[in-house]
C-alpha cells in the first residue's frame, strides 16, 4: 500500500497528472475544430507541460540548494529529461509559425521562473499576475498552437472558445490559491491574499456564469453542448465552493485538476 502510495505522489510531483489534463484540452480542441491531425500538438504539449513544470516547480529549490536529491527527485529530473527530448521531437515536427508560438510561451515560462532584469524577481512574484500568465499558457498551448498548427482562421468563435477557456482555467487556479494561501507568500498577493476567501468564491462563481453565458452567443448553439458545460462548470463550482486551507494536497493537485480530463470524456461520451 505505501508503494502505491509513493507511486501515486510520483505521478502527482512529476507533474505527470497535470500534463495529462492539457493533453486532454488539446484533443478536446481537436474535437472541437476537427482538427485530424492533433497528435503532434497533443503530445508536444504533453511532454511541454512536464518538461515546464517541473522546472517551475523545482528549479528555484536546486538553484539555491535547498533540494536534496532523494530518490523520487532524481527519478523526477530522468523523466523531466525524457520529456525534453520528447518535446524537441515534436517541436520539429510542428508547423514553422507554430514554432514561433511555442518559443513565445516558451519565454513567458521562463521569464515566470527566471530573473531576467537586474535586481528584479521572476514573473511568478510580481504581484498578482501569476494567475494571468499561468491561464494565458493553458489557452495559448491547448487551444491557439493546435488551430495555428492546423492552418485553422482566427475566427470569432476561436476566440469564444478561448476566453470560455481562460475563465475555467483562471477559476481551477483559484481552488489552488485558496488550498495554498498558508504556504504563498504574502507578497504574491494572489487573489484570496487580496481579497480573501469568500470574495475569491464569489469571483469565481460570478465567472463560471460568465462561462456558460458565452456559450449564448456561439452561432451554432446546441443545448446538448450547454448541458455539458454546465455540467463541468458546476463540479468546478462544487470544488471552489469546498476549498479551504485544511484540504489536503489532492484535492486541488489531482481531483480538482482532473476536470479538464472529465471534460473530455464526457464530450466523447455524449457529443
Amino acid at each position: 500500500m505505501l508503494f502505491l502510495k509513493r507511486l501515486f505522489d510520483f505521478y502527482l510531483n512529476s507533474s505527470i497528472h497535470v500534463a495529462l489534463s492539457v493533453y486532454a484540452l488539446v484533443r478536446m480542441t481537436g474535437f472541437l475544430f476537427q482538427i485530424s491531425a492533433i497528435e503532434t500538438s497533443a503530445y508536444f504539449a504533453f511532454f511541454g507541460t512536464i518538461v515546464g513544470y517541473n522546472f517551475v516547480k523545482y528549479d528555484a529549490l536546486a538553484r539555491t540548494q535547498k533540494l536534496q536529491m532523494r530518490r523520487q527527485l532524481k527519478a523526477i529530473a530522468i523523466v523531466s529529461f525524457l520529456s525534453f527530448l520528447a518535446c524537441g521531437f515534436y517541436f520539429f515536427q510542428l508547423a514553422q509559425k507554430t514554432k514561433i508560438i511555442a518559443v513565445v510561451f516558451l519565454i513567458l515560462t521562463l521569464l515566470y521562473t527566471l530573473p531576467f532584469f537586474p535586481n528584479k524577481k521572476n514573473a511568478r512574484n510580481w504581484a498578482g499576475i501569476k494567475i494571468y500568465i499561468v491561464a494565458l499558457c493553458w489557452v495559448g498551448v491547448t487551444l491557439f498552437l493546435p488551430i495555428i498548427n492546423a492552418d485553422i482562421p482566427l475566427t470569432i468563435y476561436v476566440f469564444l472558445v478561448a476566453l470560455q477557456r481562460f475563465i475555467l482555467i483562471f477559476v481551477l487556479i483559484l481552488i489552488f490559491e485558496i488550498i495554498d494561501l498558508k504556504l504563498d507568500d504574502p507578497h504574491l498577493k494572489t487573489v484570496p491574499q487580496q481579497i480573501g476567501v469568500k470574495r475569491t468564491k464569489w469571483v469565481g462563481s460570478l465567472l463560471l456564469v460568465g462561462f456558460l453565458s458565452l456559450e449564448f452567443l456561439y452561432a451554432h448553439f446546441n443545448s446538448q453542448t450547454l448541458i455539458l458545460k454546465s455540467g463541468v462548470a458546476l463540479t468546478v463550482f462544487l470544488f471552489l465552493l469546498f476549498a479551504n486551507q485544511k484540504e489536503s494536497k489532492y484535492y486541488s493537485s489531482f481531483w480538482a485538476e482532473s476536470i479538464p480530463i472529465l471534460w473530455w470524456v464526457l464530450l466523447l461520451l455524449f457529443q
